[in-house]
């Protein structure tokens, strides 16, 4: 359970970065997850067939796990499509609402019973996104996008508890990516269409950036959150991935100046969703958070 814990916060640790890249990254949020489902895929397809553990699926089996990659993708547009409109630290935090909408999927998903302790530790992130919305509306396109983007996330974390049990992580993770690829890349002209762009290429710098992005925030992340949830119920690792709006904060007040665009709410707002966290990892080590994923 300690190495599973240790894994997720780790995974949460890198997350924090990929806000700041998404910033970094000079292209709209379409071609940037393009891009990275591009990097991540191919790199995964030579690490597999190097190490001789790249497993082919039948249809029957691909169609589940593609479509969670289809979710994944859809999170990771909305959530840096709300970086673009907003900032970093908007766009990060509306990622907390994940522990929310996953305490209303898991339950109706899974068909368990909604779990109390679950949806208060949920209205208390709620109540501390409210705050940070009521300091300025300027960021109302921002917030809408990640919004969505955490409803996704939410999805994506109560789909792939139920495909871990079946497959292994890193199965899981190659063809959900590039079967999020796949349907990017289909609908990429559509795209481009309503959002024109001046160049399709990355420049040097943005490559390396996304290179970063795909190799470090993507396979080891995904691989190393996907591991921890073989323990931990969804509910759990999704709170624990609320403490990524504080590691990205922090960078963003460091690299981008961001704290002269926030107020008391905002830090009033921030200390909500840190003290969500904090009684749910407490509530876990009392035991009470395997018995929420123990039906899972």
């Amino acid at each position: 359970m300690r190495k599973a814990f240790l894994q997720l916060h780790l995974s949460v640790f890198l997350a924090g970065f990929t806000g700041i890249l998404g910033k970094l990254i000079t292209l709209n949020e379409g071609l940037l997850v393009w891009y990275r489902l591009l990097i991540t895929s191919i790199s995964l397809f030579i690490l597999f067939r190097v190490q001789g553990s790249f497993k082919k699926l039948p249809w029957k089996d691909i169609l589940p796990i593609g479509s969670t990659g289809v979710v994944v993708a859809l999170h990771w547009l909305f959530f840096y499509g709300s970086i673009k409109y907003a900032n970093v630290s908007i766009g990060v935090i509306c990622f907390s609402l994940t522990s929310l909408f996953t305490a209303i999927f898991d339950p109706l998903i899974n068909r368990r019973r909604f779990d109390v302790a679950e949806m208060l530790l949920s209205l208390l992130t709620l109540f501390g996104i409210l705050l940070i919305f009521h300091f300025d509306s300027q960021y109302r396109t921002g917030i809408i996008l990640g919004i969505i983007s955490s409803m996704f996330a939410a999805l994506f974390t109560v789909f792939n508890k139920r495909l871990i049990k079946r497959f292994d992580t890193y199965t899981i993770t190659f063809y959900e990516l590039s079967t999020g690829f796949v349907v990017l890349t289909v609908l990429m002209p559509l795209y481009i269409w309503y959002f024109p762009v001046a160049s399709l290429t990355p420049g040097a710098r943005d490559i390396i950036y996304l290179f970063i992005l795909s190799w470090f925030c993507t396979i080891l992340m995904y691989l190393l959150s996907m591991s921890a949830l073989k323990k931990i119920s969804p509910f759990t690792v999704n709170l624990c991935f609320n403490l990524e709006p504080v590691y990205s904060i922090i960078l963003a007040f460091i690299l981008f100046d961001e704290s002269k665009m926030l107020n008391g709410a905002f830090y009033a707002g921030l200390g909500c969703i840190i003290l969500s966290v904090c009684l749910q990892m407490f509530r876990v080590s009392r035991g009470h958070g395997l018995q929420a994923g123990a039906g899972h």
